[in-house]
C-alpha cells in the first residue's frame, strides 16, 4: 500500500467516491474514525486506560461529529465527560447531527462552549479539523488556549484547530498538541511548516477503505530498495560520474560528493578540479580517478567520452565566470546532471534556466529555492512547500529536491514525494556542513546507474537520512559515504 499525502479535497473526494459507491456511509466512517482515535489515545498514554475525566470540544462540522463519537466511547469505558459544542443543531451536517443524538440517547450532556479546563485529564480538539480555512473565532482560540495553560493535554483529530491541514501553517492561533489522531492517511500538514511542532505525535487510523488518495507520496525504504540492487557486469555497466571540483583549498566538498557517488555503486567516479588544484585532490583520493579542467571547452573535450553519463555540478565549485561558462557547457551536453550549491546560484544569476533539461535535478535549500523562484517562495504558506516544489519542477522542466526537514521531490510530470525526517524520524546530525554535498553526490551516483530522476532523488533523500540516522552524534558530513554501505546491505536483505 502507498504511503500517500491527500490534500483536504482529495480526502473529501476519496470518501464521497466510497460512500457514492456504496463502499461505506457516511455515519459508518464516522464511527470508525472515532473509534480509532479512542484507541490511538489509550494506545499512546497507557495511564488514560485508568478512566479520568474528559472535555470533548466539538465544532459545527464533520469534525464535531467525529468528537460526539469520541465523547460517547470514552463514557463507555468509563470516562466522566464534559462536551462542549459550537454552532446550531440544526445547522450540523447529517451524519454530525446522528452522532450528537447517539451521543444524547447514551445519556450525555451537550453544555455551550466556554473557556474553562481546570481538572481534566484529556481535552480533544474537534473543532474544525482539515477543513479550515480562515482564523478561528477568538472565543473559540481562546477556549483552546485555556487549555493549554492549563497543561491539559490536547488530542486533536484529523489536525489540530487552526492548522492548514495542505500546509501545516497556522490561520491565526493553532495549540501545539500532546497527540494527533489521522483519519485514513497522514496529511501534508503533518509533516510540512510548523505541523510537526503543533501536532505532536501523530498516529494514523484506518477508514477500512481501498486503496488511498492523494497524488504525493511518502518516501519510505521501498522507495531506496533498487539502490541495493546491481547487476554483474563490468564497472562501465554502471556508469561514470563526473564531478566538478573547485580551486585550491576548496575540493572537499566534491571530494565528499564523489565518494558518495562511488558508494552508491556508480562504477566509476572521477573528481574533475582546476588544474592547479591536482596535487592536493591526488594525495585524499584513492579509487576517485582524477582529470584536471581548465575551462569549459576542457569540459566538452572530456565528455566525448559517452561513458561518462552523469555530471555532479555546484559543491565547492565558484561562481566566477569560468564556473558560469562550465554550467553552461553542461547542460547544453544533453548530459544527466545534479546541479547543487553554486551551479544553483549561478543558474539563477546568468539566466540559463533555458539549458535545464528533464535528465537533470536541482537540489535547492529554502533560501537557494528563493534564488531561484522568488515568487513561489513567497507563496509558500498559501499553497504548500509540496505545490511550490511542483511548479518550480515544471518551470525547469527537471527535477527539484527542495532540502528541509521535510524534503520534497517534485518531477516535471506533477509527481512529487515527501521524506519526512521529524518527529521520531527526525535527523539532526544532518545539520551539518558538507551533508548537502554528500545528497548531491549520491543522487549523481544513483543517475550514473541508469536510475530516473525522480527515482534517484526520492532514494537518495531515503539513504541520507537513514545513514546519518544511524550514525547519531557526532556525525561529520565526511562519515555519511562510509555509513552508506550498512543501509544498502539492510535494504538488500
Amino acid at each position: 500500500m502507498k504511503r500517500t499525502l491527500p490534500t483536504a479535497a482529495e480526502m473529501r473526494a476519496w470518501e464521497q467516491a466510497a460512500i457514492a459507491g456504496g463502499e461505506s456511509t457516511g455515519a459508518a466512517l464516522m464511527e470508525r474514525a472515532g473509534a480509532g482515535a479512542v484507541e490511538a489515545m489509550l494506545g499512546w498514554r497507557p495511564a488514560w486506560r485508568r478512566a479520568g475525566r474528559a472535555l470533548v470540544l466539538c465544532g459545527p462540522g464533520n469534525n464535531g461529529g467525529d468528537g460526539y463519537v469520541v465523547a460517547r466511547l470514552l463514557r463507555v469505558r468509563g470516562w466522566t465527560v464534559e462536551l462542549r459544542a459550537v454552532g446550531e443543531p440544526v445547522r450540523l451536517p447529517p451524519d454530525a447531527a446522528a452522532m450528537r443524538a447517539a451521543w444524547i440517547d447514551a445519556g450525555g450532556a451537550v453544555a455551550p462552549m466556554r473557556a474553562g479546563a481546570d481538572g481534566f485529564d484529556v481535552a480533544v480538539d474537534a473543532l474544525f479539523g482539515t477543513g479550515l480555512r480562515r482564523p478561528l473565532a477568538d472565543a473559540l482560540a481562546g477556549v483552546l488556549h485555556g487549555v493549554e495553560r492549563a497543561g491539559v493535554p490536547i488530542v486533536a483529530l484529523d489536525v489540530p484547530s487552526g492548522l492548514q491541514s495542505d500546509t501545516g501553517r497556522p490561520v491565526g492561533f493553532a495549540p501545539s498538541v500532546a497527540l494527533t489522531v489521522a483519519f485514513g492517511a497522514l496529511k501534508p500538514g503533518h509533516v510540512l511548516g510548523e505541523g510537526p511542532d503543533r501536532c505532536g505525535a501523530v498516529r494514523t487510523v484506518p477508514l477500512g477503505l481501498e486503496d488511498e488518495p492523494g497524488s504525493a507520496q511518502l518516501i519510505g525504504p521501498g522507495d531506496a530498495a533498487f539502490a541495493a540492487r546491481k547487476p554483474m557486469g563490468h564497472k562501465y555497466d554502471h556508469g561514470h560520474a563526473l564531478v566538478l571540483a573547485g580551486g585550491v583549498g576548496r575540493g572537499g566538498a566534491a571530494r565528499m560528493a564523489a565518494r558518495a557517488a562511488m558508494r552508491i555503486g556508480a562504477g566509476l567516479a572521477t573528481l574533475a578540479p582546476p588544474p592547479a588544484a591536482l596535487i592536493e585532490n591526488a594525495a585524499r583520493l584513492d579509487a576517485i580517478m582524477l582529470r584536471p579542467l581548465r575551462d569549459a571547452d576542457a569540459l566538452r573535450g572530456t565528455l566525448d567520452d559517452e561513458r561518462i553519463n552523469a555530471l555532479l555540478l555546484g559543491p565547492g565549485m565558484g561562481t566566477g565566470a569560468r564556473e558560469a561558462a562550465l554550467v553552461e557547457a553542461a547542460l547544453r551536453s544533453g548530459r544527466a546532471a545534479v546541479l547543487d550549491a553554486d551551479a544553483l546560484t549561478l543558474i539563477a544569476r546568468e539566466g540559463m534556466r533555458d539549458a535545464l533539461h528533464d535528465a537533470c535535478v536541482l537540489t535547492p535549500h529554502a533560501g537557494e529555492f528563493a534564488r531561484l523562484w522568488q515568487d513561489l517562495a513567497e507563496r509558500i504558506g498559501t499553497v504548500s512547500e509540496i505545490d511550490a516544489a511542483r511548479e518550480a519542477a515544471a518551470r525547469a522542466g527537471a527535477t527539484v529536491l527542495r532540502k528541509g526537514p521535510a524534503t520534497v521531490v517534485a518531477a516535471p510530470d506533477g509527481r512529487a514525494a515527501v521524506l519526512a525526517s521529524v518527529r521520531e524520524d527526525a535527523v539532526p546530525w544532518l545539520a551539518t556542513a558538507g551533508a548537502g554535498d554528500v545528497l548531491a553526490g549520491l543522487i549523481a551516483g544513483l543517475l550514473a546507474r541508469g536510475a530516473p530522476p525522480f527515482e534517484a532523488a526520492g532514494a537518495a533523500a531515503w539513504i541520507h537520512a537513514e545513514a546519518a540516522r544511524r550514525f547519531g552524534p557526532g556525525l561529520m558530513a565526511e562519515d555519511l559515504p562510509d555509513a552508506v554501505p550498512g543501509v544498502l546491505r539492510t535494504l538488500a536483505s
